[in-house]
């Protein structure tokens, strides 16, 4: 079984190779060739990926490296074990289906530069899966940071993708910047495990036994600010609003869906190598990630682009992965088994579930943004009646992020949920008061994201067109659909069957809370409920199917019309009459103003016969404008006073990297 690892990367490399080479001459078959080549790197990486989640035993592969870092030798480790297998079983499946989707959406890519673009975004597309499932199969901290360093450059193309518009250079600088900023954190975070197991193999990190409880929190600390930039947990979010929406759409449900759980993942695989978990852990990522899931689902409300508002949606369920992750530990802290498994179970499920529906919304806001050339939700309106199927499609993923039942949004927010009740019954004074704090800005964070997509379907889908663009809109071809349909089954399954999620995650579970005999039995409670709850709801949308379809019935071969609804006596209503995407969260607005940084700009009507008023609003993100902008600035201005170095003569490079040998040699001697 450990081979088919090395069969996934050289699918996935394969076929970034055939389509960079072939993109000029057989575009068409250059787009095949790059998603055959990441269809099958999915196959062949999901075999010992089922293995391990049937039997829980891991696969390991290890080969000889050439490679010495510092006094340690290197050897190509790769490695699936439970916790890996839960982020291939979002990784693999994403990847083949929002590849396949890019065959036919890039072709029609408003703005893409050509083919030998398109070979650039085939290469950097299968580079950036491969690059992932490397990160979440490395066992050693080098092979670690050099999959997280390719994965960092190739996702920084494909957002850069777009580059003739200022925005998108502007975004890819911005994710840059950010992801490297995180990943300074991650190179001091393993070369102190690494000096402190005297090597950078994982099975001798996990083999430390003698860490100080000050030193472990420090590392822990490291891990949540180096793995939490990639998550986008506040405040190290800035760069999700800004390059999910520059990126192509599939790209963006892959960046989303799959890149952004590598954080997460890696955030779990530190903790096995730190030890008994300190009590203020988990309130460090219970707070984070409260924060996170309120910041992210207020600011998803005031967006009027579709994709951004998606993105900042995706900072909100990152952050109910982290409160998961944060109860976990509080319950692995106190010795209270049945809370770290149902915290863990409740994040690492979010995981699995978070792929399916948010890779379903930006697939859908893809053939959207397809069909109308525009992400602006003022300019759609009325495109149920033109796009059935992807207006269907995008209402069931709004629906399950939004966590209505029986879709497996529902099934991690209810495990959460339950996670913090037994929080709140099981832990002390204090820690129950912070756990019940959490309860109601659960609830909060619940009823703003109904609102959230209610705003988004139906300010895009519903009523009336807004513009030309939504107007002439067209339904996207089946090689777009497809993935889409996949996705939306996908969501659907796990809603209705929430015991298959628990299932694939529970041996990780165990991992996380270090206790291999743990039992599925803790959880019975909880999935006795969400059985309960998904079969009521069965049965209710099957008498909501077998009404309409009486009432179908009963109308047939009867005179039926249509007709406007009565506007009170007012005969010319026009589509800038709708509620638009400001007015529909402007009260919720309003009462955020402080987070939100809203500003509005209005020309109100003067006279009786007005010739023109307008009304505009917008949101500042207190983290952009306050910490990093301020911070790229100021590295800007350092990184400018070196300029003199550069001086372009061949020569002086030269003697730059002849210094700087002796001086390694010199150190070498000394050390």
């Amino acid at each position: 079984m450990s081979a088919f690892l090395l069969v996934a990367l050289a699918a996935q490399a394969a076929g970034a190779v055939l389509g960079f080479l072939l993109a000029r001459s057989r575009p068409e078959w250059a787009a095949r060739a790059a998603a055959g080549g990441a269809a099958l790197g999915a196959v062949a990486g999901l075999l010992p990926t089922t293995a391990v989640v049937l039997t829980g035993e891991a696969v390991s592969l290890r080969l000889p490296w050439s490679l010495v870092a510092g006094e340690f030798p290197i050897d190509f480790h790769l490695a699936v074990d439970p916790l890996s297998a839960v982020f291939l079983l979002a990784i693999l499946p994403l990847s083949a289906l929002t590849s396949l989707y890019g065959v036919e959406s890039l072709s029609s890519h408003a703005g893409h530069g050509g083919s030998r673009s398109q070979g650039a975004a085939h290469l950097f597309f299968n580079l950036l899966v491969a690059a992932m499932v490397l990160v979440v199969t490395a066992r050693n901290a080098v092979l670690f940071l050099l999959a997280w360093e390719v994965m960092a450059l190739s996702s920084f193309f494909l957002i850069a993708y777009d580059h003739e518009r200022e925005e998108v250079r502007e975004a890819g600088r911005i994710y840059l910047l950010a992801t490297h900023l995180g990943t300074a954190f991650l190179f001091v975070l393993f070369a102190v495990l690494g000096g402190c197991a005297r090597s950078y193999d994982f099975d001798d990190f996990a083999a430390l036994g003698g860490l100080s409880s000050g030193l472990a929190g420090a590392l822990f600390l490291l891990a949540v600010v180096g793995f939490g930039s990639k998550a986008g947990l506040v405040p190290f979010h800035v760069w999700l609003p800004h390059a999910y929406p520059a990126a192509p759409s599939h790209v963006s449900a892959l960046l989303s869906g799959a890149m952004s759980k590598t954080g997460i993942y890696g955030l779990c695989r530190i903790l096995l190598f730190l030890g008994p978990p300190g009590g203020w852990w988990g309130y460090v990522l219970l707070g984070l990630g409260l924060a996170s899931a309120l910041v992210g689902v207020l600011f998803a409300l005031a967006q009027q682009d579709l994709k951004r508002l998606l993105a900042y949606s995706s900072v909100e369920n990152l952050g109910l992965v982290a409160m998961g992750l944060g109860l976990g530990l509080l319950g692995r802290s106190a010795g209270l088994p049945v809370l770290a498994a149902l915290g863990f179970a409740a994040a690492l499920v979010h995981c699995v579930n978070h792929a399916f529906m948010k890779g379903l919304l930006f697939l859908g806001a893809g053939a959207v943004v397809s069909a109308t050339g525009t992400r602006r939700l003022d300019r759609l309106g009325g495109l149920l009646q033109r796009m059935p199927w992807t207006g269907a499609l995008f209402c069931l993923g709004a629906a399950a992020m939004a966590g209505i039942p029986p879709l497996n949004g529902f099934v991690s927010e209810w495990l959460l949920l339950s996670a913090l009740f037994e929080a709140a019954l099981r832990h002390p004074i204090i820690p129950a008061f912070v756990c019940l704090v959490g309860v109601p800005g659960l609830a909060a964070v619940a009823g703003l994201a109904a609102a959230c997509f209610a705003k988004g379907f139906g300010i895009a889908f519903c009523g009336q067109a807004r513009g030309e663009a939504a107007a002439g809109a067209r339904e996207c071809g089946p090689g777009m659909r497809r993935p889409m349909v996949v996705l939306a089954g996908a969501c659907a399954t796990l809603g209705l069957l929430p015991w298959l999620g628990v299932g694939l995650v529970f041996p990780a579970v165990a991992q996380l809370e270090a206790a291999p005999g743990l039992s599925s039995d803790w959880l019975s409670p909880a999935l006795a409920q969400l059985r309960a709850v998904g079969l009521l709801l069965t049965v209710l949308l099957a008498a909501l199917v077998g009404l309409v379809a009486l009432r179908k019935r009963l109308l047939a071969g009867r005179d039926v019309r249509e007709a406007g609804t009565w506007g009170c006596g007012f005969t010319l209503p026009t589509p800038r009459m709708q509620y638009s995407g400001s007015s529909f969260s402007r009260p919720l607005g309003l009462l955020t103003r402080v987070v939100l940084g809203l500003r509005s700009r209005s020309t109100p009507p003067v006279g009786y016969f007005p010739s023109q008023a307008a009304f505009a609003s917008s949101t500042t993100d207190l983290a952009e404008a306050r910490l990093y902008t301020p911070l790229f600035a100021w590295v800007g201005r350092r990184v400018e006073a070196l300029r003199w170095l550069q001086q372009g003569r061949i020569q002086l490079y030269l003697l730059y990297i002849f210094v700087t040998l002796v001086a390694l040699l010199l150190w070498q001697a000394i050390a």
